[in-house]
């Protein structure tokens, strides 16, 4: 059996190709794609079911099995979840690979695919990409807050 990490180049190759034929809102579509087709079957349900706290339990799963070093937290009373990527495996191949630049906005695609999912259920999400080329990323994901007046 094939790991998905033998994919990641075939991925990162994709969204070139995909900016070089369309332009990068090509790239966006087919996330976008992925989102409505896969993420919102899987993380959508949990956070449907669960509320915010569904992300802890989709990605205590998804990023053990990427075998990831993160530190997740999750803090109920200001329905506020973490992700400190300390090592991403998938963008951690890409820098390492000779052969080829990966794509330069890879890791964009966690943006779109999950956020495009969890701002159905009144969640919105901030990154911080700036430490991509050592494989790490951070990301918070909050309930909307009402605008106070």
């Amino acid at each position: 059996m094939i790991s998905c990490t033998e994919f990641i180049p075939f991925y990162s190759e994709l969204f070139t190709f995909l900016e070089e034929q369309d332009g990068y809102d090509a790239v966006v579509r087919y996330w976008e794609h992925i989102s409505d087709t896969y993420v919102q079957d899987r993380l959508g349900k949990l956070v449907e079911k669960e509320g915010i706290r569904g992300c802890w339990t989709y990605w205590s799963r998804s990023l053990n099995e990427e075998a990831c070093d993160f530190r997740m937290t999750y803090d109920e009373e200001t329905e506020r979840f973490t992700i400190d990527m300390r090592h991403c495996p998938s963008r951690g191949m890409l820098n390492e690979l000779t052969y080829m630049k990966p794509y330069h906005d890879y890791c964009g695609h966690c943006a779109v695919l999950y956020d495009r999912v969890l701002e159905k259920y009144g969640v919105e999400g901030t990154f911080d990409f700036s430490k991509v080329d050592k494989a790490q990323c951070f990301s918070c994901r909050q309930m909307k807050r009402p605008a106070q007046e």
